[in-house]
């Protein structure tokens, strides 16, 4: 399991490693270059990278390759520009690399190759770099998909069975209703999930996020009607996240209302840890 992203921030693979970072409590980092610079004006804020004393996007990829244990690169195609210098920087540096081409692996193959690599040498803290939006509109959400693949992977390694639907609704249904706000959510979601699975989720700690997003992300999906048009709350979750994070889709939405969910039964419920 790795316990760090880090990136330069740029558009495209850097931000997707950033965001998956983000979503999944991991702890993410990275610098960039002076008035954190990118393609298309400043890195924002909610980022949490230290900005150089130089603008010089070559010295920001230096540093990053230095400052991690290994550097995985991703594009559709050869490399080419910064993902060309991060790899020869790498090569210089002795650290080790790996480049992935998802025009020649599909996402499961990539997150096996990504596995290997992080296993292969032992890296806690990992360097993602890649294409830039600018050069590939694909990327970024081909890194997300082949994070979470990934992350998907290791839960199932370390917890091979996920909370089953028996587990999670008394009835063994999912209720279904399309709450308009994330309160709504909350109260809805509190009163049809079983109680192990709500002492579960209350009693779970914040880096186990990924096992719960994997187990109860498609029954909180199915219940408030995400897939299936529920633009109101999509909207809520990314109103109240909008100084926190960039544009959101389904499937954060999904781990917005997770997450605020475990916070929600925390602070309001005392829950018995059910056997």
């Amino acid at each position: 399991m790795l316990n760090k992203i880090i990136s330069g921030g740029q558009t495209g693979a850097d931000r997707a490693a950033l965001d998956i970072a983000i979503k999944f409590n991991i702890e993410h980092g990275g610098s960039v270059p002076l008035g954190r610079r990118a393609e298309n004006g400043k890195v924002p804020l909610w980022y949490n990278l230290k900005e150089m004393d130089t603008a010089n996007y070559s010295h920001r990829t230096s540093r990053n390759v230095q400052d991690s244990d290994g550097t995985v690169i991703v594009s559709n195609g050869k490399l080419s520009g910064g993902s060309l210098l991060t790899r020869k920087v790498a090569e210089k540096q002795g650290k080790p690399w790996c480049h992935i081409d998802l025009l020649l692996m599909d996402e499961f193959e990539s997150a096996v190759v990504l596995d290997a690599f992080i296993k292969d040498f032992y890296i806690d803290c990992l360097n993602v770099a890649g294409s830039r939006a600018s050069h590939d509109p694909y990327i970024y959400s081909s890194v997300k998909a082949l994070f979470e693949v990934l992350l998907y992977m290791d839960v199932m390694e370390r917890t091979p069975e996920l909370i089953s639907l028996d587990d999670m609704f008394p009835d063994k249904n999912i209720p279904e209703k399309k709450c308009s706000t994330i309160e709504e959510a909350l109260f809805f979601l509190a009163d049809i999930f079983s109680l192990k699975s709500r002492s579960m989720l209350a009693n779970s700690h914040e880096n186990d996020i990924a096992y719960y997003y994997f187990s109860m992300g498609d029954a909180i999906d199915s219940a408030l009607g995400l897939s299936m048009g529920n633009r109101a709350l999509i909207e809520a979750c990314q109103k109240r996240y909008e100084n926190m994070v960039g544009k959101i889709d389904i499937d954060d939405a999904v781990m917005i209302i997770l997450k605020s969910f475990a916070d929600y039964l925390r602070q309001d419920h005392v829950l018995r840890i059910v056997p």
